[in-house]
């Protein structure tokens, strides 16, 4: 079983669970500041930055630009789960502000 406290995410890879394998996000870590950037399909870029809670959890703002032009942003709470085959899984609830106002659950798999 996984201690998500002790959980390292420097240098971890990401990509949302059945995503274009092109759509990855590398993630970086400094004490309890967890960022991470990634591009692919329609955005054009991305960023997350934040915090790890003691609890493992991840609590995240986000800023997308589309490949419209367009910019996204709003803020996601990720718990940590091992996957089966024990790589990481994030559950991500996240919210969307703006125009583009939504709220949902999404999830990151994590990719070697």
């Amino acid at each position: 079983m996984t201690d998500h406290k002790t959980i390292d995410y420097n240098g971890r890879k990401f990509r949302k669970a059945g995503a274009d394998v092109e759509e990855i996000a590398v993630y970086r870590q400094d004490g309890d500041v967890v960022w991470a950037e990634f591009a692919g399909g329609e955005v054009r870029r991305g960023t997350v930055a934040g915090t790890r809670m003691e609890d493992g959890v991840l609590h995240l703002g986000y800023t997308l630009v589309l490949a419209t032009g367009e910019v996204v942003c709003g803020h996601t709470v990720n718990t940590p789960e091992v996957a089966a085959d024990g790589r990481l899984r994030l559950r991500e609830v996240w919210e969307r502000y703006g125009p583009h106002a939504a709220t949902g659950v999404s999830y990151l798999d994590e990719v070697n």
